[in-house]
């Protein structure tokens, strides 16, 4: 990813378990907010998905988009637009480091290129919050009570 935007947060949960609800897409209309269906296209010889679509609504920008992921160990998983209505690009990843104490610290870094002319910065302050309330749904989600 050439110029992308990151942010990180500390969930008090293990890495494994963090990267379990990352890795469960049918659930993601349950925190993400802005995604509504997800669904699982393809998956990798050990169960992962390899392609997902998914149908966002982010007030202004609804788009149906197909993502290709990436999964690099058991700490990391980056994607890349495959196709979409709306972007002409979405590269992103998450990270997951041990931070002790059962804690996992989780750095999301995306880079989104929409088909419609906007400035750098304003592009750059929509990736932020699309971060910022990614990470906030995934540490309530992973650290509710079951």
């Amino acid at each position: 990813m050439a110029e992308f935007t990151s942010s990180s947060i500390t969930i008090e949960a293990a890495p494994n378990e963090v990267m379990a609800v990352i890795a469960d897409f049918a659930r993601y209309p349950d925190w993400t907010g802005e995604v509504k269906e997800a669904e699982v296209l393809a998956t990798d010889a050990q169960g992962r998905a390899e392609q997902v679509r998914l149908v966002m609504d982010a007030g202004a920008i609804k788009d149906d988009q197909t993502l290709g992921y990436t999964w690099t160990g058991e700490n990391e998983v980056s994607w890349t637009l495959v196709k979409s209505q709306m972007l002409r690009a979405l590269d992103g990843s998450y990270i997951l480091k041990a931070a002790g104490d059962g804690a996992t610290e989780v750095t999301y870094q995306l880079t989104v290129d929409v088909k419609i002319p906007m400035l750098g910065m304003i592009k750059r302050k929509a990736e932020k919050v699309i971060i910022d309330r990614a990470l906030a749904g995934l540490k309530k989600r992973v650290e509710e009570p079951k």
